[in-house]
């Protein structure tokens, strides 16, 4: 465009100044002060990237700019804009990201606009690569796809959108059809959902959150710790395609989670959760095909028991809660990671798929199985300081190519093996050291362990051929006898991994796992909040993490606002400070409790070096 208006200016100029002596002269003078107004107002791009089916772009204010358009191409196609809630300003720069887009080759261009709604200056990225997601697991037997999102990671047809910030959770509208189809105006994101938690409207629904959400400024959490997912019933009035996402590497809930309770087809994605209260994400009774994946999981809030001090847990499933998929997710220091099956059974063996997760130095229940039926695979265990995977009653668990980082108990089976080895006496007579329950049965198959000052105790069957924490095969396909069964409850292995039926796989090289799981675990980049553990005094240490701590508590958002449609104004979103509102050109528009501070711009996530 630049070079279009300097042509034409030049070849305009250039017909009048001929007829003057020094028509060279003036003619390069007047180009070079168009090119000096121009770099003037150059957009600066000083960050760009391709993620998980989508792309994002960072750049520099542009003078004078009253606001932006964003627009993604594939391959030299159509132009396609971008909604306005996705272009956020924070204290040093202004970010766009294209969300909902299929894997391939991206270019995003921003357009500055002046007051006048003319465009002032037009730049693109570099071709950026955007990945799909692994779409994998018991979530999506039979080919169903969890949430709003098709299988190509394109938003489903007909799917209704709700932007989301800590100012407007309880402002924005959103119409949901009653049971005779009629379409009704809900206001806030309590009420959208109770309306659609009644089961009638199946139209899918993605609920986009922007910066930071606290729980003191949304007034539909249940019992003061949850976002709401509820159906009436468990079959044709259940809580179905749903997606609840965050968008870029900021998104976080502070201080509550979310619970499902009768839901069919959710996802949950790219959100951070911070000091929840009870449990991080809580299936409760009679949830399906759903989908929980890139989420970062830090503190809860203390419970009252002594092995609540980091939170009662990050993710809860129990009551029929099946066919699920939890993967790519970032545990940091978590304490018990996931209690998954029901406390009193379960009317058939929950179906779950755990993989690419990474339990940071978490502590333990990674998972905690009971009636389950689990495939656990290229997850990275980073220094867990008690024991990675624990199997009881009646449990069946694959457990494939996943890297062990200085792990003592990498798996253990209720009342044998590790569990009830005592050291002091060199017999298996010690009454359990994670469970009382009876025994599951485990296979296990190319791990990799890497214990360099950490004592590895692990028992296969080939040194015990009955006091084994997991029976080792040679192959993927190898079967366990039925004639193999636990100590305690006789649970034979199931052979789900074989059946037909299962669902295919292929698992990355065991020696690729960590550089994959750092790279794509938790939200995008990593998300906003940076933290790097001490090995050397954090891998075994399963106490809190005071300085860990101490930066969730006093974590402070960065993200001013989000660009209103047609507008430049831009609303704010959450801190615990009291100030001023600004629109894109930095002026103040009017004073907001709870906003952001954009003089305090100096901090933006905590790192501590290794």
């Amino acid at each position: 465009m630049i070079q279009g208006a300097l042509s034409n200016f030049a070849s305009e100029q250039n017909k009048k100044l001929m007829k003057t002596k020094n028509s060279n002269k003036k003619l390069t003078l007047c180009i070079g002060a168009l090119l000096i107004n121009f770099s003037a107002h150059a957009i600066n791009i000083v960050k760009s990237s391709g993620w998980l089916e989508s792309a994002y772009a960072e750049w520099q204010y542009v003078d004078n700019a009253k606001r932006y358009n964003v627009y993604y191409e594939q391959d030299g196609g159509k132009k396609v804009k971008i909604d306005d809630r996705l272009i956020r300003r924070y204290p040093n720069h202004l970010r766009a990201d294209a969300v909902g887009i299929a894997a391939g080759e991206y270019r995003l261009t921003i357009d500055a606009i002046d007051a006048s709604g003319s465009v002032m200056e037009t730049v693109s990225t570099q071709t950026l690569t955007v990945k799909a997601n692994t779409r994998e697991g018991f979530a999506f037997n039979d080919g169903f796809v969890p949430g709003a999102y098709n299988m190509d990671g394109t938003p489903k047809d007909g799917t209704r959108i709700v932007y989301v910030t800590d100012k407007d959770i309880n402002s924005v509208t959103c119409e949901v059809n009653d049971k005779k189809g009629k379409p009704t105006t809900y206001t806030g994101l309590g009420d959208i959902l109770n309306a659609y938690s009644k089961g009638y409207d199946k139209t899918p629904l993605i609920v986009r959150v922007i910066g930071t959400v606290n729980a003191s400024n949304y007034s539909g959490l249940k019992d003061g710790n949850y976002l709401n997912l509820a159906g009436f019933n468990n079959k044709d009035r259940s809580l179905n395609n749903i997606t609840v996402e965050g968008i870029g590497d900021d998104a976080t809930l502070y201080g509550f989670g979310i619970t499902m309770k009768r839901t069919h087809g959710i996802e949950i994605r790219n959100l951070g959760i911070m000091l929840f209260g009870d449990d991080a994400v809580s299936l409760d009774t009679d949830n399906r095909n759903i989908w929980i994946h890139n989420l970062d999981f830090f503190y809860g809030k203390p419970g009252a028991d002594a092995d609540q001090v980091k939170g009662d847990g990050s993710i809860d499933i129990k009551y029929r809660s099946t066919d699920l998929t939890i993967s790519f997710n970032h545990f940091f220091d978590n304490g018990k990671v996931m209690g998954c099956g029901g406390a009193t059974g379960e009317d058939e063996n929950l179906r779950i798929t755990y993989h690419h997760n990474w339990f940071d130095h978490a502590d333990s229940r990674c998972p905690r199985l009971h009636f389950v039926t689990a495939h656990i695979y290229n997850n990275y265990y980073d220094g867990v300081s008690v024991y990675g995977m624990g199997n009881t009653s009646q449990s069946s668990a694959f457990v494939e190519r996943n890297y062990y980082r200085e792990v003592k108990r990498p798996m253990m089976i209720s009342g044998q093996g590790t569990d009830k080895y005592d050291e002091s006496k060199g017999t298996y007579s010690l009454k359990g050291t994670f469970s009382g329950q009876d025994g599951g049965m485990t296979k296990a198959f190319d791990n990799m362990f890497v214990n360099e000052k950490t004592r590895l105790k692990l028992v296969y069957q080939t040194d015990n051929a009955t006091q084994f924490d997991a029976y080792k095969v040679e192959s993927r396909e190898e079967k366990i006898p039925e004639t193999v069964k636990s100590v305690t409850g006789g649970w034979a292995y199931s052979n789900f991994d074989t059946a037909e039926g299962m669902y295919s796989s292929s698992p990355d090289a065991v020696a690729d796992v960590p550089e994959i799981v750092c790279k794509y675990a938790g939200r995008i980049d990593g998300g906003d909040f940076k933290w790097t553990f001490d090995n050397a005094t954090d891998d075994e240490d399963h106490s809190v993490n005071t300085p860990l701590k101490k930066a969730i508590t006093e974590y402070e958002p960065q993200l001013i606002g989000y660009q209103e449609s047609e507008t430049s104004s831009i609303n704010a979103v959450h801190n615990d400070n009291d100030t001023k509102v600004f629109d894109l050109l930095g002026n103040e528009r009017h004073s907001m409790q709870r906003g952001v501070n954009i003089v305090k711009s100096g901090k933006r996530s905590y790192k501590v070096a290794k």
